[in-house]
């Protein structure tokens, strides 16, 4: 599964807006973009369709920003890509000719839909909540202090 850039920084960004947003505090597309080393310019294109999709609200002004719209544990993987991605599960195209219809049936019926099930299922039980989580057992300084 390929996933474009726009869902992955839209998963990214999200994690962010929970991780700095969490006392209320509307989060600037500026603070996320240096955080992640992503342009502003294509972060604003990723908020505008989370904020069309209702997972994200903003107010305009220098106090100005972006918040989530419901609780993180509310909102999924599946819910960001969702708003982000053109087309998540686009059917796959045909493997073989008309003339063998029962081979395309069965590798439709026991590959391809398994897999957009399974895919669907993780994405589905991915909370924002699990993401953070992850993120911050995970800190970005991987660096070791060694005492002599």
């Amino acid at each position: 599964m390929r996933i474009s850039s726009k869902g992955r920084y839209g998963i990214a960004s999200m994690i962010c807006v929970a991780q700095l947003g969490r006392n209320g505090d509307f989060v600037t597309v500026i603070s996320i973009s240096e955080k992640l080393g992503i342009s502003k310019i294509y972060l604003e294109q990723v908020f505008s369709l989370l904020k069309r999709s209702k997972l994200v609200t903003s107010i305009k002004g220098s106090q100005g920003g972006y918040q989530l719209a419901k609780p993180p544990e509310k909102i999924t993987a599946y819910d960001i890509l969702q708003a982000v991605e053109i087309s998540l599960f686009e059917k796959t195209e045909r493997s073989v000719s008309q003339q063998a219809e029962g081979i395309e049936k069965s590798i439709t019926a026991l590959v391809w839909n398994k897999i957009d099930k399974s895919i669907s299922e993780v994405l589905k039980n991915t909370t924002l909540t699990d993401l953070v989580d992850e993120a911050e057992r995970n800190p970005e300084d991987d660096s070791f202090m060694f005492y002599i």
